[in-house]
């Protein structure tokens, strides 16, 4: 949908071919009922913004989604259920960056002075370097020399929510670039870099079905957005590309001059696989079939969302830190967030709670089962009640060190958009819509 706004604002005739028939992709709304029968509106993970993604906060004021209000600000913080961890202080969550981020690790409760020092010493480090290191190099690596507190209570819940990876096995270049923008990048509008962003609304509504309604109405004699319709033929018909499928149980067939291609990677690297090999012209053939192995190389990581409710809970803060235990399978969580303070005027949202196990491993049931029994020990709630268990067993792929990714161009007047594309950005909402936009860029 971001290239679709980019390339309809350039003057270009644009066609969204989307295979369901709920825009979004991996960010998208779930239609669900509370155990009390009560109809609630979920996501299909939980989601979250900061203020230094930029392109993707400008996207959706452009298109009328006003960011201010879908989405609920929180000065940079980490806090766990004891009160501990890091948090801005109220008197400089509106310091320019990188005094807010300063202020917040030397004010960080529970740490000694020492490992504060260690981490302010080690951020200006990092910004002396520019933010670069050795393509080769994990974030445990980076972060070697940092005392163990801040390993455990600040990089390693940073590096697997960012990266959805552990510090042992993520690309430090990714987590230097994110920690650039995030400590010493700006924000958008009046908040800074390092705010965290929770939407307030589903994330359909959030930026997709805002696009589309956009696109809709201020291109509507050059813009097409066309629900259900699944592609499942690509090729070449120089100087552009044919397009066929299935929509609605009828068949569909139309050329179009250039093409971006924006699945996910696996049925990406299956389409552009099966293009070259009824490909006649060798040096596209070729290119095809280049980009579909560097596409289908790429390894993944799962993520698991275990939405549960019961009546009247609410948390000390909107969204909190979960300790890790020294059983890790018992404690799979890293961060809980409370849906009711999200959507404080939603009475559905309310004693709803979403627990997020990033770079997860397991079976659902299990998963759920040890959540519960983990929002029991460390938040002393011990009458929760499943929702629903969400498992996104390809949420993002593998960030890890001296990784190559796909390039955005695949072909002559076929294009690449997606978050695991080549680009400076792990697996996020900013990854995907920065890339997005580079590839309108280049349509002609």
């Amino acid at each position: 949908m971001a290239a679709a706004v980019a390339a309809a604002e350039a003057g270009v005739d644009v066609t969204v071919f989307e295979a369901t028939r709920a825009l979004g992709g991996r960010a998208r709304a779930l239609h669900v009922h509370r155990p009390d029968g009560v109809p609630l509106t979920l996501d299909n993970g939980q989601h979250i913004l900061i203020g230094a993604y930029s392109e993707t906060l400008a996207l959706m004021q452009r298109v009328g989604t006003d960011p201010a209000q879908a989405l609920l600000c929180l000065p940079l913080a980490l806090p766990y259920p004891d009160g501990s961890g890091l948090r801005t202080p109220a008197w400089a969550a509106r310091w320019p960056a990188p005094l807010d981020a300063l202020a917040a690790i030397a004010s960080a409760r529970g740490w000694r002075w020492g490992e504060r020092l260690a981490l302010i010493r080690a951020s200006l480090g990092w910004q002396a370097g520019g933010f670069v290191c050795a393509p080769q190099l994990t974030v445990a690596a980076l972060c070697a020399r940092l005392p163990a507190r801040v390993m455990d209570e600040l990089i390693e819940p940073l590096c697997v929510s960012a990266l959805n990876l552990p510090a042992r096995d993520a690309s430090a270049q990714v987590f230097l670039r994110v920690m650039r923008d995030a400590l010493f990048g700006r924000g958008f509008g009046g908040w800074a870099a390092s705010s965290l962003l929770l939407p307030r609304t589903d994330l359909c509504a959030l930026f997709p079905q805002a696009a589309a309604r956009w696109l809709q109405t201020r291109h509507t004699n050059t813009t097409r957005v066309v629900e259900g319709a699944r592609v499942m033929g690509l090729q070449h018909q120089a100087p552009g590309w044919r397009l066929s499928g299935q929509r609605q149980g009828e068949a569909f067939d139309e050329t179009f001059d250039q093409v971006i291609w924006a699945t996910a990677a696996g049925p990406a690297a299956q389409a552009m696989a099966q293009a070259a090999a009824h490909t006649p012209v060798a040096d596209t053939a070729d290119r095809l079939r280049t980009w579909a192995h560097d596409a289908a190389a790429l390894d993944f990581t799962a993520i698991t969302t275990v939405y549960t409710w019961a009546p009247g809970v609410r948390l000390a803060a909107p969204m909190l830190a979960l300790r890790a235990e020294p059983d890790a399978h018992a404690a799979p969580a890293q961060f809980v967030f409370d849906r009711g303070q999200l959507a404080p005027q939603d009475p559905a949202a309310q004693g709803v709670l979403a627990f997020v196990i990033s770079a997860s491993e397991g079976e659902r049931d299990a998963l759920q089962a040890r959540v519960l029994q983990q929002a029991a020990r460390q938040l002393g709630l011990s009458g929760l009640q499943p929702i629903q268990t969400v498992v996104e067993k390809r949420a993002t792929f593998a960030c890890t060190p001296s990784l190559r990714r796909p390039a955005q161009a695949i072909a002559p007047g076929l294009w690449a958009a997606g978050d695991y594309v080549d680009g400076p950005y792990p697996a996020t909402l900013e990854g995907a819509v920065r890339s997005g936009l580079a590839a309108a860029a280049r349509v002609r």
